[in-house]
């Protein structure tokens, strides 16, 4: 059995729900499926032996069947996540209401050219960094200056609709959800 977590885009609080969500993951055949806040992350596992973008191609498209969500599906392994967290790339910043530290989590990597980034893409955005283990881009995004969508908004241009972009918060939670189970 493969744990992954799905990183969903196009979800928003209440839509299309997490229990719609589990019903779909658990109608795919995964088990142990279980939703992490209301942004579109499902844990899950497998024991399928089909390569991640097989699975992702498949989850799209039952979501986009059954609850018409077409936004896109990127997979980590939950060891990838837990890997994540425990390298702690953000090092001693702390993520609060006034300064968001971000991942935006790639479904390919990013090739090297692309990985030379503006230091702030925007006023309110600096970006630390790619972690190519992740496959995400570290930033910092500064709530007093500016909006966190701004900066998706930015990213989307830049990238490309196959991101999807989530706090350190969430990805502490991934982890700890993992340390439980």
């Amino acid at each position: 059995m493969t744990s992954y977590c799905a990183l969903l885009r196009g979800i928003s609080p209440g839509k299309p729900g997490n229990d719609k969500l589990r019903e779909t993951f658990s109608g795919l055949g995964f088990d142990e499926v279980t939703t992490l806040l209301s942004s579109g992350n499902v844990l899950f596992t497998t024991s399928s032996e089909d390569p991640v973008p097989v699975l992702e191609s498949r989850i799209q498209q039952a979501l986009q069947h059954q609850t018409g969500i077409g936004g896109g599906t990127i997979l980590r392994s939950r060891q990838e996540i837990d890997e994540l967290a425990q390298r702690e790339p953000f090092g001693a910043l702390s993520h609060g209401k006034q300064s968001y530290l971000t991942l935006t989590f790639f479904k390919e990597p990013l090739d090297s050219g692309a990985q030379q980034l503006p230091a702030e893409p925007l006023p309110h955005v600096r970006v630390l960094g790619y972690d190519a283990a992740s496959r995400a881009l570290l930033a910092v995004v500064d709530q007093t200056r500016g909006k966190t969508p701004d900066y998706m908004a930015w990213l989307q241009r830049r990238y490309g609709a196959e991101i999807t972009t989530r706090t350190w918060n969430t990805i502490t939670k991934i982890h700890t959800n993992r340390q439980r189970g």
